[in-house]
């Protein structure tokens, strides 16, 4: 991207990744495990520094779970509960089966965020991943770079305005900058559609992480194959049953027999791009901390002064740009 760009963070995402790729002898003073926040700070200063965004939203999970998708799709996201922390008592934001040792670690991370002065944003009823989509939706100016290691986000992509998906779900080390060129050679899917195609794909696939069951005996090569074939999934839909030329006897039959599931599936994986999001303060890339008292005391308490420090020098370099 040439212009500067607004960069909308898929948080839980980094904090997860944060905290399982920074040790967790990474302790504050009082030895309490600090690694998640740590590793996320630096994250956001890496990221400040190298893509210079003017403007900046860490995204929430406030529902990680929604209501919505449930009722379309019960088994949706269902084996985490079953594995995770069904009926504990949890943080605000903090999603499924957050290791014991990240969950205290969640609010602090809020707390950093608020004193820098970086906004966060969340929609009720919604995960992070509607959040961006929504706020990508709306971007009218400004380039949009979304960050995340989920790749239900790789449907944003899209050409005007420009929205591309930095892709880190192999670390910040070997992130990718996609656009709708690289989802299409990715995935095999139309290029002039390739972020709608991409979702149509995944519903067609399957995702065993979400509790997606897919189509029994569709892969990611046919299911890419069938979505180039049509121009919406309304329309893919509805030559399953009517006899259309383009699709074969054998992957008919499958998409028949799966009509109940293809029939639900679509809020599921769509990123909504209508969420009432609300912002916690407005979203321009401070050029220095909202309360540096606050966040200098957070750093102290905590053994964040090195992150804190890395911080400031990138909002400091992103404002003299």
């Amino acid at each position: 991207m040439s212009e500067r760009p607004l960069m909308l963070l898929d948080s839980a995402s980094m904090y997860f990744r944060a905290y399982f790729g920074v040790p967790e002898s990474v302790t504050a003073p009082d030895g309490t495990p600090v690694n998640a926040v740590r590793g996320f700070t630096d994250m956001i200063a890496r990221l400040v520094t190298e893509h210079r965004p003017v403007r900046l939203v860490a995204c929430l999970d406030l529902d990680w779970r929604p209501a919505f998708r449930v009722d379309a799709l019960p088994s949706y996201k269902a084996h985490r509960v079953e594995a995770g922390r069904a009926g504990d008592e949890v943080p605000a934001g903090v999603p499924e089966e957050v290791p014991d040792t990240l969950a205290p670690q969640v609010p602090l991370i809020m707390e950093v965020l608020a004193a820098a002065g970086i906004a966060t944003g969340g929609a009720v009823g919604c995960e992070a991943d509607d959040v961006i989509g929504t706020l990508a939706h709306r971007e009218a100016s400004d380039p949009v770079l979304g960050v995340s290691g989920d790749r239900d986000l790789m449907q944003i992509v899209r050409d005007a305005p420009p929205v591309r998906l930095l892709y880190i779900g192999r670390g910040l080390n070997k992130a990718e900058n996609l656009g709708p060129d690289d989802v299409a050679e990715k995935f095999g899917v139309p290029r002039e559609r390739a972020g709608a195609a991409y979702a149509e794909m995944a519903m067609l696939r399957g995702d065993p992480s979400d509790g997606l069951p897919g189509v029994p005996g569709v892969g990611a090569k046919t299911a890419a194959t069938l979505v180039g074939r049509f121009g919406s999934w309304a329309e893919l839909l509805a030559a399953v049953g009517d006899g259309d030329t383009r699709i074969g006897a054998g992957p008919r039959a499958k998409l028949a027999a799966a009509r109940d599931y293809l029939d639900v599936v679509e809020p599921v994986v769509r990123v909504r791009t209508d969420a009432e999001v609300d912002l916690s303060r407005d979203d321009v890339l401070p050029a220095s901390f909202a309360d540096p008292d606050r966040l200098d005391e957070l750093a102290r308490r905590w053994g964040l002064e090195s992150s804190v420090g890395r911080l400031r020098k990138a909002l400091d370099a992103a404002a003299s740009s």
